[in-house]
């Protein structure tokens, strides 16, 4: 059982007046937050605005950066040479580590946004891009699955590493998330989410759509913040894991 376990969400992922996800509902559940860093959304003015609100309500802030793709969301699998994309995502970082020092506090972690994440698992040169960005920023956390090439990366670079599960979006049993295109794709039943959530914290698996259990044993829990009822999902998560004894915490503030 873990004795602490961070619940983190994506969020400042609208641009200009437009807005998207539940950032207001959700940080009063989550312990991080995942800031868009302009190249799949979010804009200067976005990004502050939801750093602002992340301190106000005494949440870690992390980078989320992705493709350049603002009209795919940055779910749309893009080729980028590595050394092109490494600059890509120092470029997005420190946008956001800016804004960060702005406010008062400090940028803890980063974690990869879309197609970027699903392709670097297991794609090893994607992975190494990530890693190489992120240890240009002394001290930041990577957020990544257990057992993925990005985890590898980030661990093989002396970047500490927390293992992340999602409770919104399913497994197939080789530990995938089900596309986003496929039936069971997202887990929006409140009850369903809080008892994954307390799953993963207490004996550290996963249940797949073929009912298969799928060993993860995560350091942080994700809610995205697109997902319909996302607030309601990570308020009942959070919920159900301190019912159950668990301190809920970024990674770093672990005993």
């Amino acid at each position: 059982m873990r004795a602490t376990v961070d619940l983190n969400a994506d969020g400042g992922e609208g641009f200009g007046g437009y807005t998207i996800g539940a950032d207001a509902e959700l940080l009063r559940s989550v312990t991080s937050l995942n800031v868009a860093c302009g190249a799949h959304a979010g804009d200067p003015v976005v990004i502050r605005r939801t750093i602002r609100a992340a301190v106000a309500a005494g949440v870690a802030v992390g980078a989320h950066p992705g493709f350049p793709d603002l009209q795919g969301f940055g779910r749309r699998a893009m080729h980028v040479a590595p050394e092109e994309l490494v600059a890509m995502l120092i470029y997005q970082i420190g946008a956001v580590a800016a804004l960060t020092a702005c406010e008062g506090t400090r940028l803890r972690h980063v974690k990869a946004h879309g197609a970027l994440y699903n392709m670097a698992v297991a794609d090893a040169a994607l992975a190494g891009a990530i890693a190489e960005a992120a240890v240009v920023f002394e001290g930041l956390w990577l957020y990544a699955p257990p057992g993925s090439a990005m985890a590898a990366a980030a661990e093989s670079r002396g970047i500490a590493v927390a293992y992340e599960a999602f409770l919104d979006r399913g497994y197939r049993r080789d530990g995938t998330l089900v596309p986003r295109t496929e039936p069971g794709a997202l887990l929006t039943d409140p009850e369903q989410v809080a008892a994954r959530a307390v799953a993963l914290a207490t004996d550290g698996t996963v249940t797949a759509t073929d009912g298969t259990r799928i060993p993860l044993r995560p350091r942080t829990l994700c809610v995205h913040s697109d997902t319909p009822g996302a607030g309601a999902l990570a308020e009942a998560a959070r919920a159900a894991l301190e019912a159950a004894g668990v301190r809920v915490g970024p990674p770093w503030s672990a005993p």
